[in-house]
């Protein structure tokens, strides 16, 4: 095949090389190359078509008749094979190279004055070149669908306009019939003598005699005047248009609809719903329901275990709510145990509740108040406990096992009547947000860029509350925080002296730390300053270590459990018995923790000094849990009897025992989370992996086990009915008989106006409260009167289904009006006016 200048009439002859056998044969001296027979299409191609093409393109020679074309002039420069042999002249033609499909060469070499390029080797059968000719290709059968012409899209010619189609590489089979030229790449320029080679988009139909001329690419610059403008494809007037818009777009997936404020929100609550903390707040919820039943069967009529310290506690929710709404100035100043100063200390004071404390008025809703709270407390353990187990690292399984083993342990179960005791959740809780704060868990040790000083803010004022519903369980666990805060303190000082660098802490988590602890203490030091207080005006009230040997309980109580277990009551009956004081000496935490905390020791996923270290903190708060029993408390309770500030107030040592319980389901909590990983681990690698749903249930198996042995069977006794006579008497005023069970119904009934009673009941009587006791017996008489109306007294209402077997079985009907008072039968009451 030859190429060249046209007009020129010389011809450039195909020199033999690698492709000569698949090249046309060499053209003759008159310009018109023969074309093999049997491989010419000359007779199907109608002179008009001739004439079509001439017409076009008149930069090339007309298409002769007779199965011959013209051979362009070559001008002197040498193309085809000769390019291969090294005669060209400087400025060699790019190869045309095509990103949409593969990549096609282009013809060996380019006219620089802006002439066609012309292939030199055709890749596919019957291809056409980008003169519109016909290649002729030794050995190739003859196309089947004729000549390849010109494609035009929607009708107008495509001069300058690039076909978005496939390209084919060099030396890849086509096809017979399908044609690929070689498409250009976007938005690249045209070099000077360039051209690159028309793409035609396959099996499109083409129009007789069309051919393509050179495209250029879309955005791009034509040089040398042979592409059409960038701003739209050429037509072949050499005007242009707009480009159409990109074909494609029909194709492409419709935008996402904007959701709706509804949708946004209910998307935000299904989320919410289903995140773990939401769905284990409402397990902790949904379990304590459960297992404190029947407390809410009857709830404004029953108390738990019995009602007599419950009572005492549902006023002193209802008060503390009460006198916040009405005079917070006399919040330590309450109405019972009138004229006493700051009653309201004598006991532990649930002021943490306050707010519940706010809403509703009278016995029946102070009693709803505190078996919803009885209720939250045990969810709130749970929740606590199951938060710190996550945080240090447990799985969630473990942590379910740590929260129901810390607030179900059957030991609590004797506390029931003790919502003080029960309401501990806050710890546990607390710890969780501090450790979370300060990016540290037992499993992956400390990271600086999980530290957020939000949480350490939030731990610090749960830690805050806690303390303030009794210092029985939270002045233990001030001092745990200050023993840990100056335990961290040296360890960071340590560092720093043996590495010179200091641990990453942050001044933000510093100042939280520092604002934080101020204000835990300083709460402490506000609720601490009425007790001393008391015990200023009242030191008898002082405990002594002889008290705390009363209720020191022996090493057998760790495996004892209290008549309130359902799995354990009837069978330790005669271990209890064995006991001086079992309400407070039954301190079992359940057999199956004491298994699982022992697997922990071997088989954990702690590391090894992490088992021990919680091993050496069970063993020691157990000792302190012994109180004087553990050799005779020389070197574990009665140091800090005697020394740490407020520990004289503890006369319950065994109460202690929920910081073992809290390490005991540690332990625990690495056991089983070991396991379900393990479990995990082999239900990945079995195949098939049918045994995967029963291991997985396998391990929920120590989970059943501890709720099933936190089975309670407490009572919940109906409390006594507020007599009539209590509704509308007027204050101060004094309910007899009186005694320190008693007394605490007397509180509770109180709560219907709040007036000022000389009753009450608390962890100890005022030397006052026994001498209205005791001279009581006698009323009414002169000498009872008189010292009544000393007090301040203006009211005594004597109870008549509590006289029998008391002095005033005789006395209530005596006449009064030689004393001066009046007498009124209110109900099942007697209602003196003084």
């Amino acid at each position: 095949m030859t190429t060249g200048q046209p007009g020129t009439g010389k011809a450039q002859p195909s020199s033999a090389g690698p492709d000569a056998g698949k090249r046309p044969a060499t053209a003759s001296t008159t310009g018109s190359p023969t074309r093999p027979t049997g491989t010419s299409d000359a007779d199907k191609t109608p002179a008009s078509t001739t004439a079509a093409t001439t017409a076009d393109n008149p930069g090339r020679p007309p298409r002769s008749t007779d199965g011959a074309k013209p051979a362009p002039a070559t001008n002197g420069r040498p193309t085809g094979a000769s390019a291969a042999t090294g005669d060209i002249e400087p400025g060699p033609a790019k190869d045309d190279t095509t990103k949409t499909g593969g990549t096609g060469k282009a013809s060996d070499a380019a006219e620089v004055s802006g002439t066609a390029k012309t292939s030199d080797t055709a890749k596919t059968s019957g291809t056409a070149e980008a003169s519109g000719t016909t290649p002729d290709v030794a050995g190739t059968d003859a196309p089947k669908r004729g000549w390849i012409n010109r494609l035009t899209r929607r009708g107008k010619a495509a001069k300058g306009e690039s076909a978005k189609a496939g390209t084919v590489n060099d030396g890849d089979p086509v096809k017979d019939g399908d044609t690929k030229a070689d498409a250009t790449k976007v938005d690249d320029a045209v070099k000077d003598g360039d051209t690159k080679a028309d793409a035609t988009k396959v099996d499109e139909p083409v129009k007789d005699g069309g051919t393509k001329d050179d495209a250029t690419k879309t955005g791009g610059t034509a040089k040398n005047g042979k592409a059409g403008d960038a701003d739209g494809p050429a037509q072949a007037d050499g005007k242009t248009k707009p480009a159409d818009p990109d074909r494609w777009e029909a194709f492409a997936s419709a935008p996402e609809p904007k959701p709706s404020i509804l949708t946004r929100s209910s998307l935000a609550v299904g989320r919410f719903l289903i995140h773990e903390w939401t769905l284990a707040a409402l397990g902790a919820l949904a379990l304590a329901v459960l297992m404190t039943w029947p407390t809410l069967r009857y709830p404004r009529y029953t108390l738990p275990q019995d009602y007599w310290d419950p009572s005492l506690q549902a006023w002193q929710m209802a008060w503390s709510g009460h006198i916040l709404l009405t005079d917070p100035a006399h919040l330590w100043q309450s109405n019972t145990f009138f004229p006493e100063l700051w009653s309201f200390a004598f006991s532990d004071t649930l002021l943490g509740y306050a707010p519940a404390g706010m809403l509703g008025s009278g016995p029946e809703d102070a009693i709803l108040r505190y078996n919803i709270m009885f209720v939250l407390a045990h969810a709130l353990a749970t929740f606590g406990a199951y938060a710190l187990a996550r945080q240090l690292g447990a799985g969630r399984i473990g942590a379910a096992v740590a929260g129901v083993t810390y607030t179900y342990a059957p030991w609590l179960l004797s506390q029931a009547g003790h919502l003080h005791v029960l309401s501990n959740g806050g710890i546990p809780l607390a710890l969780a947000m501090l450790a979370r704060g300060h990016g540290w868990s037992l499993r992956h040790g400390y990271r600086p860029e999980q530290r957020h000083d939000g949480w350490v803010y939030g731990g610090w004022l749960v830690a805050a509350w806690q303390l303030s519903l009794g210092f029985g369980i939270g002045l233990p666990f001030a001092y745990f925080l200050g023993g840990t805060v100056l335990v961290a303190v040296v360890l960071f000082v340590v560092r720093r002296l043996r590495t010179r660098q200091a641990v990453p802490f942050g001044r933000r988590l510093i100042v939280a730390n520092v604002l934080g602890g101020v204000l835990f203490a300083g709460v402490g030091v506000l609720l601490a300053f009425p007790f001393f207080r008391v015990t200023e005006l009242h030191p008898y009230a002082e405990r002594t270590i002889d008290d705390v040997s009363i209720f020191s309980p022996p090493a057998s109580g760790f495996v004892t459990a209290p008549a309130e277990s359902r799995i354990w009551g009837g069978l330790h009956e005669g271990a209890r018995a064995a006991l001086p004081w079992h309400p407070e000496m039954t301190l079992l935490p359940g057999y199956v923790l004491y298994a699982l905390a022992l697997g922990g020791l071997f088989f954990s996923v702690w590391r090894l000094r992490h088992r021990l270290l919680l091993l050496a903190g069970v063993l020691v708060t157990m000792a302190f849990a012994m109180g004087t029993r553990f050799f005779d408390g020389t070197f574990t309770y009665v140091p800090l009897f005697e020394h740490v500030p407020g520990w004289s107030a503890l006369r319950t040592p065994g109460r202690l025992m929920l910081w073992t319980t809290l390490l005991l389901g540690l332990l625990a909590a690495g056991a089983v989370t070991a396991l379900t990983d393990r479990v995990r681990e082999l239900t990945a690698q079995r195949i098939p992996s049918w045994p995967g749903p029963w291991l997985r249930m396998a391990t929920l198996l120590p989970l059943l086990l501890v709720t099933v042995e936190g089975l309670n069977s407490t009572p919940h006794p109906v409390v006594p009915t507020q007599p009539a006579a209590l509704r509308s008497a007027e204050g101060p005023l004094l309910v007899l008989p009186s005694s320190q069970n008693l007394d605490q119904h007397v509180m509770l009934w109180s709560t219907s106006g709040f007036p000022d009673v000389v009753n009450g009941g608390s962890g100890f009587t005022p030397r006052q409260l026994d001498d209205v006791r005791r001279v009581s017996q006698s009323f009414p008489n002169q000498t009872s009167v008189d010292y009544l109306r000393t007090l301040g007294v203006r009211t005594v209402v004597l109870l008549r289904d509590q006289v029998p077997g008391t002095p005033w079985e005789i006395t209530i009907d005596a006449p009064v009006e030689s004393l001066g008072i009046t007498r009124q039968e209110v109900g099942d009451a007697v209602v003196y006016r003084l």
